[in-house]
């Protein structure tokens, strides 16, 4: 999926409204849209969720975005595919970063009202490759859930 979210970016983002699109916001906006396709339901909370972030994260328009969750929609990652968008954060995230990530991707799972256990295994993975203890995993899931 990397690389089509890559080919996306690289033609709607790059050349028209940005100079530059780094690769770990494109790492981010890949983990935020693993989160919400991982469980099969994509529900209308979960899209505001994870449109209203990429457009704060990556300042891209709504169509954008759109076009974005179809492209992913097309491609489901696997698990090993994790660790090439966590290599991108662990390399540029500083540790608020990557706690601010996790609390947005909490988000996402938390829109719909429902927590899927594979939206909670697949946040679990990325808190541990992100090298989050415990504690700070939990600490974003209740930040997230009581909307801090």
């Amino acid at each position: 999926m990397i690389e089509k979210i890559k080919a996306f970016f690289a033609k709607n983002i790059i050349d028209s409204s940005r100079s530059a699109v780094n690769s770990e916001e494109l790492a981010a906006a890949a983990l935020l849209i693993e989160v919400m396709l991982i469980d099969g339901n994509l529900s209308e909370d979960e899209l505001a969720s994870i449109s209203g972030t990429l457009e704060t994260l990556l300042h891209v328009s709504r169509e954008d975005v759109d076009e974005l969750f179809l492209l992913a929609r097309d491609e489901v990652a696997d698990a090993t595919s994790l660790y090439q968008f966590t290599r991108e954060i662990n390399t540029h995230f500083d540790h608020a970063k990557k706690m601010a990530l996790m609390v947005a991707m909490w988000r996402v799972a938390l829109a719909d009202g429902h927590l899927d256990k594979q939206e909670e295994g697949i946040i679990r993975r990325v808190a541990d490759l992100l090298h989050l203890r415990h504690s700070e995993f939990i600490q974003c899931k209740l930040a997230a859930r009581d909307g801090a």
